[in-house]
């Protein structure tokens, strides 16, 4: 084998990663899913209240994120470094608690909230192990994601389950996790989020 044939063997699971892991970040990921949830639970009155849960939960966040890189205060929106990642969290935490207070405050429809409270409970969880350790918040994000939709939407959901997979393995080909972190982040994901919905949709 060539060299430039070896090397584009080499990169091109590493460019295939990096657009999984892009596409399927975070931040769009919460985008998505409270808009969808609002539209398939009241229509176009629900898609309104989602749009202002995600301006809380994901909008405000890409804004603050992409001020700091813009400033060069973190490489990039995955914000790798631990010190950086609790920065960004604290702001988005503080964001989507205001959000929840609004929404309960202007009687939004309690799916779109819950499914909110769900994320909050979610990231404060991530907040509480990633200074002990670097636990895969795309894999959790991407975990509850689909768990919540399909509580919100229907069973049916539960086959967007292998993106869960796929962005897990987006992270350990990146050497931005190991597989535990990425496991364990699935995990919590779906553990945390399940529970904090069910009792509040």
């Amino acid at each position: 084998m060539s060299t430039t044939a070896l090397s584009h063997h080499k990169t091109a699971p590493t460019s295939t990663a990096r657009r999984i892991t892009d596409y399927l970040e975070p931040k769009k990921r919460i985008l998505l899913d409270v808009v969808l949830v609002g539209l398939v639970v009241d229509g176009w009155t629900g898609l309104g209240w989602g749009l202002l849960g995600a301006m809380f939960a994901a909008v405000l966040s890409i804004w603050f994120i992409k001020r700091g890189m813009h400033r060069g205060r973190w490489a990039n929106s995955h914000v790798g470094v631990k010190q950086h990642r609790l920065i960004v969290m604290s702001f988005i935490i503080a964001s989507v608690a205001a959000g929840i207070a609004l929404m309960v405050v202007l009687g939004a429809l309690r799916p779109i909230t819950a499914l909110i409270v769900a994320m909050l409970t979610t990231l404060a969880a991530l907040m509480a192990l990633t200074p002990a350790w670097k636990i895969s918040v795309h894999s959790a994000v991407s975990s509850g994601s689909v768990l919540l939709i399909a509580l919100a939407c229907g069973w049916w959901a539960l086959a967007l389950y292998p993106l869960v997979v796929l962005v897990g393995w987006s992270r350990v080909a990146l050497g931005d996790h190991t597989r535990n972190q990425v496991i364990a982040g699935a995990l919590l994901g779906a553990l945390v989020a399940t529970p904090a919905y069910l009792p509040l949709h």
